[in-house]
């Protein structure tokens, strides 16, 4: 484990992106157990990118440009459609008063959490360019050795969207009873959806 392959991998999970935008969402709505949970479910939708790496579905989508446009522009949709639903449902954003409150259950932050990630091409072409770089030409056990990397770049998602969101779930109580600043932050993630939506929109293989 090279501290190249370490410090490239933190700058690359560490850079803002809908994963950090949904588990900073997740915190502020609705405390530092949905942030984890979010963090989690971020940290899965990296598994379908690592395995086609792994068994060279990327190559697929790094040919195709009809297939990398398909899952490129579903990816785009749902991101709209998280930004309507953050600023259609009140509740997609409501800071509770006590971090016992009714919450949303795991398994449906778990899955939008899934949804964000599987639905980014940019993912697997990003693993099919970058794990490759990081095992020796022949080496015998090339795909353990690449499966093996995915597993650390998986662990540091988790790590530090965890930490992005329990910071930002420490914050909640100051925005405790203000409607205004409610109404501000889902706006603005509306906003980062969409912008972000367009970002994978504009992009090219």
């Amino acid at each position: 484990m090279s501290i190249a392959f370490l410090l490239t991998t933190l700058v690359v999970v560490a850079t803002p992106g809908t994963g950090v935008v949904y588990t900073l969402a997740a915190a502020l709505s609705r405390g530092r157990r949905a942030s984890v949970v979010a963090a989690v479910g971020c940290t899965l939708g990296i598994v379908p990118h690592l395995l086609a790496t792994v068994t060279g579905v990327a190559a697929l989508l790094h040919a195709s440009a009809t297939a990398f446009q398909v899952l490129k522009y579903a990816g785009v949709a749902y991101l709209l459609y998280m930004a309507w639903a953050t600023v259609r449902d009140k509740e997609a954003l409501v800071v509770e008063e006590r971090e016992g409150a009714p919450d949303l259950p795991a398994r449906r932050v778990i899955v939008r959490g899934v949804l964000i990630n599987i639905l980014n091409p940019k993912l697997t072409i990003f693993f099919f360019a970058f794990l490759p770089q990081f095992v020796a030409p022949g080496e015998p056990h090339a795909v353990l050795r690449m499966a093996g990397l995915g597993g650390v770049f998986m662990l540091a998602t988790f790590v530090v969207f965890a930490v992005y969101g329990l910071l930002a779930a420490s914050v909640r109580r100051h925005v405790l009873g203000r409607p205004r600043v409610t109404a501000w932050l889902r706006r603005g993630f509306a906003g980062s959806f969409v912008a972000l939506g367009a970002k994978l929109a504009f992009t090219a293989r």
